[in-house]
């Protein structure tokens, strides 16, 4: 049986101000319990463009899936210096994103792969037009896409951030799926970090984002088909599985942190909560407060893995909107494809074109290996 998105409980310890951009993007400031910052925000005075046209989506139909073609941001900046950081607060040689000093800030995506658009005359009606396939078929990339900045600072990682401010972040996660997932339109949220140039990122500064997607993504849809053939108990198990096996990583109170048994990626870590929970917004307190505790120690215990910081995606994989709440449970999957010090795993031949993996090193060795740079990062931060 399924469930409407859960009541979402806010901690009241952290404040949100809310302002609109001067091309009438949405910006959310999120203040840390006991912030210094004081309780005003600066308007945003820059004279902006209109914002691009919603992006439109096109489906392949060798695969049912759907690709948004989203040509404005093929001009999105890229690596810029410090003191051109679109996301740092704003100062009168740099007119920022961010009119304000803050400690945590969601704003709306200034060139969207999908928005800003919520609704169109052809836009995905229902899960069930989109799963017809045809020869040239588009629709209106409707949804929304958010910036999620962890800090003010110019450089740096979730893995960076004081244990406050790490629990500030994911309060803004638990309160945007919350929010977003009520939005028209909205099937899927997905929250996620890119950290590092052999990923992608164009921006230094530590953030991620968050997408609200028109449809359920196809990982998730193979998911789903993963649950109807195996049974609703198929993420419990799995918890259970990995508890008492010689990959586990972290274990705490609500949260336990693994090497999956069919790991791809050199770098692969899972985490899953102790509970049947579909996403962020249906987290207690208490569940957030210990996972800002074990997400940093398990982010740094991968940077100490090796001399230099390891590039990652950090995917928070949450329940669809409106189906499968009841059995797809909210799961954090961090790959990366560092094989070696100063090596990368390419997706080549058989991976990139067939979808057919190819394993470098045993799950249990990469486990081995990232359970005592765990120890050995939490070890040096006590001392």
């Amino acid at each position: 049986m399924d469930s409407a998105p859960s009541g979402f409980v806010a901690d009241s310890r952290i404040s949100t101000q809310r302002q609109t951009l001067a091309d009438g993007r949405e910006l959310i400031y999120f203040d840390d319990p006991g912030t210094t910052l004081p309780p005003g925000r600066a308007a945003d005075t820059r004279d902006l463009d209109a914002r691009p046209e919603t992006a439109d989506m096109r489906q392949d139909a060798l695969t049912g899936e759907w690709v948004s073609i989203a040509a404005a941001r093929q001009n999105r900046v890229f690596l810029p210096p410090a003191s051109e950081d679109p996301l740092a607060p704003s100062t009168p040689g740099n007119p920022s994103e961010i009119p304000s000093n803050y400690d945590v800030a969601v704003f709306e995506n200034k060139s969207p792969s999908f928005g800003p658009l919520l609704t169109a005359p052809d836009a995905p009606d229902g899960l069930a037009d989109l799963a017809t396939i045809g020869l040239g078929r588009s629709r209106t990339s409707v949804g929304r896409c958010e910036v999620v900045c962890f800090s003010p600072e110019h450089e740096g990682s979730f893995a960076s951030l004081s244990l406050t401010r790490a629990r500030t972040v994911i309060e803004a996660w638990a309160h945007r799926t919350h929010e977003l997932s009520l939005l028209a339109g909205i099937e899927q949220v997905f929250p996620f970090e890119n950290r590092g140039e052999a990923i992608g990122v164009t921006l230094r500064h530590p953030h991620g984002q968050i997408y609200a997607y028109p449809y359920v993504t196809p990982r998730t849809a193979r998911l789903v088909d993963s649950v109807e053939s195996y049974g609703p108990g198929l993420f419990a198990d799995i918890l259970a599985s990995e508890q008492a096996g010689d990959r586990l990583i972290l274990r705490g109170e609500h949260w336990s942190a693994f090497v999956p048994f069919a790991a791809r990626w050199p770098i692969e870590v899972h985490m899953l909560p102790h509970r049947q929970i579909p996403d962020f917004a249906a987290t207690t307190l208490g569940e957030r407060d210990e996972l800002a505790v074990l997400y940093r120690r398990l982010l740094r215990g991968i940077d100490a893995i090796y001399d230099t910081p390891t590039p990652y995606i950090a995917a928070w994989h949450q329940a669809p909107v409106n189906v499968h709440r009841d059995d797809i449970r909210l799961m954090l999957q961090v790959t990366s494809p560092r094989r070696a010090e100063n090596k990368l795993k390419y997706l080549a031949g058989s991976e990139a074109a067939m979808g057919a993996w190819i394993g470098d090193v045993t799950p249990e060795q990469a486990a081995a290996t990232i359970r005592a740079a765990v120890e050995r990062a939490a070890k040096e931060e006590q001392e």
